[in-house]
């Protein structure tokens, strides 16, 4: 029986979407992408809802499950593929997770467009206080994942030499960031592992710009 190539329901500027085109391009996998518009609301109609009942993306469809939560999604491909994308030993996986949890579980939430939409909607905030919202909690975050990169296990990447689940979770959050306006560019940790990063064609090809369909 051939296997059935797997689908990602995605949406090109979702930073969550983002990591688990990272980790399938880690790992090898070919994948079908399908489009789930977040500006027209698809991801809240029958269809969609259907495979994540949270009107979330990413949701991916494979090995016959529909997956979804990235980070969720990401240690499933760990688990079942190999991917070497966290460290050995449990001091390592502690220190890899809680990096990607400070970006995945802190900053974006917190910055989740419907979040800042619904706060807008109850204060009576504009543009300006939107843009406010978003640099104030993703500069804060971000100078805190600094900080926690000044650490004996911090290498080329995040943790170590070999770019993993904190990196898949760092990536789109600048990427993110720079869309709002927010200066990375004096976080020399961060940008060092951006740099490294940058030269992987797995994080090449998974770039927003890469994904516009």
């Amino acid at each position: 029986m051939t296997e059935q190539v797997p689908v990602l329901y995605d949406y090109w500027r979702s930073s969550a979407s983002y990591r688990v085109r990272i980790a399938l391009n880690l790992a090898g996998i070919d994948y079908k992408p399908v489009v789930v518009n977040l500006l027209d609301g698809s991801h809240r109609g029958r269809e969609h809802l259907a495979r994540n009942p949270q009107g979330l993306v990413p949701a991916l469809e494979i090995d016959g499950l529909m997956l979804t939560q990235s980070l969720a999604i990401v240690e499933y491909l760990i688990e079942t593929r190999g991917v070497p994308l966290l460290p050995d030993d449990p001091p390592g996986r502690a220190r890899a997770r809680a990096l990607a949890h400070a970006i995945a579980m802190d900053i974006h939430p917190v910055c989740n467009l419907s979040v800042v939409a619904h706060v807008m909607e109850i204060t009576g905030g504009g543009a300006d206080a939107r843009s406010g919202w978003m640099k104030h909690f993703i500069s804060q975050g971000l100078a805190a994942f600094e900080h926690m990169l000044d650490h004996a296990d911090t290498g080329t990447f995040c943790h170590g030499n070999t770019a993993g689940l904190a990196d898949i979770c760092l990536i789109p959050q600048i990427y993110n960031a720079e869309r709002w306006g927010v200066d990375v560019s004096g976080m020399a940790r961060i940008q060092a592992v951006r740099q490294a990063c940058e030269k992987l064609p797995a994080f090449i090809r998974a770039r927003p710009d890469n994904n516009n369909f």
